[in-house]
């Protein structure tokens, strides 16, 4: 996606905590920290209350781990896939959602089914393949409400089918990261319930189904089709709440323009060039999550069948 001319470069001098940025230290700490705290005392937790609070760590962990994709490049490689490695999340390996989102952007391929890994849109011949109870599934998955309820039922169904898929292919090539995730999974399940005491139907429910569910929000609407490149990728200007849940990668045109940014410089920048951000995109941008529930939340945000495909 080029960035616009009119736009300033995002580089400039940092003051000490920026340049070794300290914040994503900061939310680090609180990610692991809460986490195990929130296992240890979730007998004295209501259950709604525990699902709501494991539900924002579990997404806040999958930030962390797509801010170390792009940024946190005061720190080697190697140190900041070791610190957001381990599988809390309990579904899917670091090193194939970095490899798979690493495709995501290539901007100018955006949207399109075959090449955007994470698109929801399907190519009209596969389309009208479906049967129509699953072409109905899909349209639920297009209501915020479905993304929210069948969305992570539906991710990962395709991640069974990509992975056996490969396996049925003779492609091993995602075994080693498969083999690694398992073990840094049963030592994640071992303090669940050894340490917390914590039965593992009672992790998944009500933590990693939720912490799915809360991370597919904020991809909701922030890409759609456009004739430019740029008109597809949204912005959504929230709250700190979902802004430091998302890590601000809810303002999505600022790191499709600038992924290397840090999180915490990303709503300082939207703010001195909102204007030209939103003449690039389209002015495609939403106040919040509460609107975009109130305009999708039982009603299909597009027809998922791509124009050009």
């Amino acid at each position: 996606m080029a960035k616009p001319a009119t736009l300033p470069d995002a580089t400039e001098p940092r003051a000490f905590w920026r340049r070794w940025e300290l914040p994503t230290w900061g939310v680090a700490i609180a990610i692991y920290a809460s986490w195990a705290t929130l296992l240890i005392y979730h007998e004295y937790v209501p259950w709604p209350v525990e699902a709501l609070l494991a539900a924002y760590i579990l997404a806040w962990h999958f930030s962390l781990q797509h801010e170390a994709i792009h940024g946190w490049r005061s720190l080697p490689p190697w140190l900041r896939t070791a610190i957001v490695w381990p599988p809390i999340g309990g579904w899917w390996p670091f090193e194939l959602y970095k490899r798979s989102h690493s495709k995501h952007h290539r901007n100018t391929w955006l949207t399109y089914p075959g090449e955007d890994t994470e698109t929801q849109y399907h190519k009209r011949e596969d389309w009208s393949g479906y049967t129509p109870a699953f072409r109905a599934v899909l349209l639920f998955n297009q209501t915020l409400l479905g993304r929210l309820t069948v969305g992570p039922i539906l991710r990962l169904r395709k991640l069974v089918i990509v992975e056996s898929g490969k396996l049925r292919r003779g492609d091993f090539s995602d075994v080693p990261a498969w083999l690694g995730f398992f073990v840094g999974l049963a030592a994640v399940l071992w303090f669940v319930t050894q340490v917390a005491h914590m039965s593992v139907w009672h992790y998944y429910l009500l933590w990693v189904l939720p912490g799915i569910s809360l991370g597919l929000l904020r991809a909701f609407i922030e890409h759609r089709w456009g004739d430019r490149p740029g008109e597809r990728t949204a912005s959504v200007e929230s709250n700190w709440i979902f802004g430091l849940l998302f890590l601000w990668n809810n303002l999505h045109i600022v790191h499709h323009l600038y992924p290397t940014m840090s999180w915490f410089e990303i709503p300082g920048f939207w703010r001195r060039n909102r204007e030209k951000l939103l003449a690039h995109n389209g002015h495609f941008v939403f106040p919040g999550y509460f609107d975009i529930a109130r305009r999708w939340l039982l009603r299909p945000v597009f027809v998922p069948i791509h124009p050009a495909r």
